[in-house]
């Protein structure tokens, strides 16, 4: 079973613990880190001192490191002889509470499933902005601007003038709308109703006798102008 998750302690003993006690606080029937066929079992059953231990094949517990009163570090050993150890797991007490340390195998996973699993949430919020259209290709669409863009006010864009040929090509359509759709209703004075073409009073046009009466005149005074010639030239006194 994995131990790394769990945690043990007993308030009753942490007020009592030093160097001394430590290994029997560590010993206690309810610690799930305590093997009982430990040799420490042994040694404690048969009341003989942990010098003993020195002595015996097994698995055992040894106080590695003591910063009294808050850290102790304990270690679980195999002993094949009295020169040669193996150890199995370490064991820390901070405060009275004890804690396994993670072997490296364990560290390294799970810093590794840590980073892992950041990228992916990270790939996945990025993937949640992405957009694409034929037209445009891909952009990114985030709400953070959609909110910006909504409370920043919009500036007027200013109206650029037209050019000679907008106006003229402008007044040349509508002049060409004009003569195809007649007005049916003319406003004379701003402000006043508008009133139908066909109600405007036109002005009388002149009989055909009286202009061509008017055209004679205008043929004789120029004919009367041309028979006179040029005026005489006088002599200049010198």
């Amino acid at each position: 079973d994995n131990l790394l998750g769990i945690s043990w302690v007993d308030s009753s003993w942490i007020p009592i613990l030093n160097n001394g006690s430590v290994l029997d606080y560590f010993s206690e029937r309810s610690n799930p880190f305590y093997d009982r066929t430990c040799n420490n079992e042994v040694v404690k059953m048969q009341r003989m001192t942990l010098d003993h231990l020195n002595q015996m094949v097994g698995v055992e517990y040894i106080l590695l490191h003591a910063q009294e009163p808050i850290l102790f570090i304990i270690r679980k050993q195999q002993r094949q002889s009295p020169t040669q150890v193996m150890p199995l797991a370490d064991y820390y007490i901070i405060a009275g509470v004890i804690y396994q340390a993670p072997d490296l195998g364990s560290v390294i996973n799970s810093r590794v499933l840590t980073a892992v699993h950041g990228i992916q949430s990270a790939f996945e919020e990025a993937m949640s902005y992405c957009r694409y259209h034929p037209s445009k290709g891909y952009w990114w669409h985030f709400k953070d601007q959609e909110e910006r863009e909504k409370t920043k006010p919009k500036a007027k864009k200013k109206e650029e003038p037209s050019s000679i040929f907008q106006r003229q090509r402008v007044d040349a359509l509508l002049l060409d709308l004009r003569q195809k759709f007649p007005p049916r209703f003319v406003q004379q004075k701003p402000g006043e109703k508008p009133i139908p073409v066909d109600q405007i009073k036109k002005e009388p046009e002149p009989a055909p006798e009286a202009v061509k009466s008017e055209e004679k005149e205008t043929v004789k005074n120029a004919q009367s102008a041309g028979a006179k010639g040029p005026p005489e030239k006088r002599m200049r006194l010198q």
